[in-house]
């Protein structure tokens, strides 16, 4: 399930379970390349853009885009920078989740 982040409750969003974050803006290619492999896939995916939530973005070490954080109750389990495929990502998941 896809869910974009609307407001500041980025803490709550990824306090339960695991959850995907994509940093992403809507002028860049390679993220909305990753959008539409991040909608055919398993997980929660928290959509954060980096141009209204850029504290957001600063605050987490988000110097690239797209960026995806992985998170397990809160907590970052893992990061990977740049377009990535489905395989790959999943591959990212499995070992980080």
């Amino acid at each position: 399930m896809i869910k974009y982040l609307r407001n500041e409750d980025f803490y709550e969003e990824v306090s339960n379970g695991i959850v995907l974050v994509d940093f992403y803006a809507d002028w860049c290619g390679p993220c909305q390349m990753m959008g539409e492999i991040l909608e055919n896939m398993d997980i929660n995916v928290l959509k954060v853009n980096t141009d209204e939530f850029s504290d957001i973005a600063l605050n987490h070490g988000i110097m690239s885009i797209p960026t995806l954080v992985l998170y397990k109750d809160g907590s970052e389990v893992g990061k990977i920078i740049g377009l990535q495929s489905k395989d790959d990502i999943q591959e990212f998941i499995n070992n980080n989740s």
